[in-house]
């Protein structure tokens, strides 16, 4: 079982939600920027971890008498209404998880909007309809997020950011709106944070990071920031077959970045033997559920084959690496661990990261969605991070708007 995390983060940079609550809400509209941008198949939600995540800093509010108003996008829509990223369906589950009434409007800023946070009591929830489908939101121009940010404000009276998965982006709802209303961080994001500072500074050794994912290019920041902080860097998931390109090996069909091998040649002789490849892979010509597959060296795939998870040996050889950690981070699945024959893989480095005795971070969503999926049972990791792109950002050391703006 995996360490517990503490929620306590310095107070003298971002107030919390404790500090909000202290200062009493009773009676008062707060607005909480929330991140409900959870997978939808035909209007269903696949995986509602998301929705469950912001369920602590909610029910506090509403214990204390608060009005509370969210705030949230979902999914890449161009600026308009379109009903395929309706937040609709994730109104009606939140609901069912709190056992309470959630009021939706069907607009951000609009009629609807104004007469649902009118129309809340003390302990009442509503929801906003997506906030990117105003295009203010996203916009890059100043002036137009400023405007949207202003709309907004009106219907609070305070400011809670509890979507850690959103502090990257430089969006009205994240950045502007916090400056626009006395700001506070939510237990997620307090959370978040504080886990996130114990991985950058004096992490408890031996420091074993996991990444997986399908490109190095989406990873390549992180890899470079961690590998002089880490004693171990394991890398699974399609990304892995640019790195053994990199080392000469034939990859077949294999997912590869052809423009990133020499990035991974010099990745491969900065890190010495820091960073570890699989052994061996698991190949088949599609992915469905019914695939042949067949397991084979890491040089070994056949020219008519691709790779799509890491073999038995690579999770064995994984595994050992694990348990000698005393704190490690996983980002990523091993291979396509939504299709049965591929799922081996993920299924074996969880379960070596959730034996870990130290703490165990599980960053970003396809992580998280794994875990859940695969039941690997999520009390058994210190950390399930809601961040994705965020988490990362922070590894790389980068500054995070959305946090930023919370800073007095």
């Amino acid at each position: 079982m995996s360490t517990v995390v503490s929620t306590e983060v310095s107070t003298a940079v971002v107030r919390t939600l404790d500090d909000l609550l202290k200062a009493g809400v009773a009676g008062a509209k707060v607005l909480v920027r929330v991140d409900l941008n959870v997978p939808l198949d035909n209007g269903r939600i696949t995986d509602d971890g998301r929705i469950k995540a912001v369920l602590p800093t909610v029910n506090k509010l509403r214990e204390a008498g608060a009005q509370v108003v969210l705030l949230s996008h979902l999914g890449r829509p161009k600026g308009k209404p379109d009903v395929a990223y309706s937040l609709n369906p994730v109104a009606i589950r939140l609901s069912e998880l709190l056992d309470a009434p959630v009021a939706f409007a069907t607009d951000t800023v609009g009629e609807s909007a104004k007469a649902a946070v009118a129309g809340l009591e003390n302990g009442g929830v509503a929801l906003l309809e997506n906030v990117r489908f105003d295009s203010r939101e996203t916009s890059k121009d100043e002036a137009e997020r400023q405007a949207f940010a202003t709309e907004l404000a009106a219907f609070g009276e305070s400011y809670v950011d509890d979507a850690f998965g959103a502090v990257h982006r430089k969006h009205a709802s994240v950045f502007e709106l916090a400056r626009k209303l006395p700001r506070y961080a939510g237990l997620l994001v307090a959370t978040e944070l504080a886990v996130l500072r114990r991985l950058t500074t004096d992490p408890q050794r031996p420091y074993a990071v996991v990444l997986g994912g399908s490109k190095v290019s989406d990873k390549l920041g992180v890899i470079q920031s961690l590998l002089p902080k880490v004693d171990k860097l394991l890398v699974g998931g399609g990304m892995c077959f640019t790195f053994l390109k990199a080392q000469g090996k034939e990859v077949g069909g294999s997912l590869l970045e052809e423009d990133q091998v020499e990035v991974c040649k010099q990745l491969l002789a900065d890190a010495g033997d820091k960073l570890v490849l699989p052994v061996d892979v698991v190949v088949a010509e599609a992915i469905i559920p019914d695939a042949l597959v067949k397991v084979v060296a890491a040089d070994e795939i056949p020219d008519n084959l691709k790779g799509l998870d890491i073999g038995p040996a690579s999770v064995a050889l994984f595994a050992d690496i694990l348990k000698t950690a005393k704190t490690v981070f996983w980002n990523g699945p091993m291979g396509v661990f939504e299709v049965a024959p591929f799922a081996g893989g993920t299924r074996g480095v969880g379960e070596a990261v959730a034996a870990v005795s130290g703490l165990s971070v599980v960053g970003g969503g396809d992580s998280a969605a794994a875990v859940r999926l695969l039941e690997l049972g999520e009390d058994s990791f210190g950390h399930i991070s809601t961040g994705g792109g965020a988490s990362l950002e922070f590894l790389e050391g980068k500054t995070l708007p959305g946090l930023e703006a919370l800073e007095d």
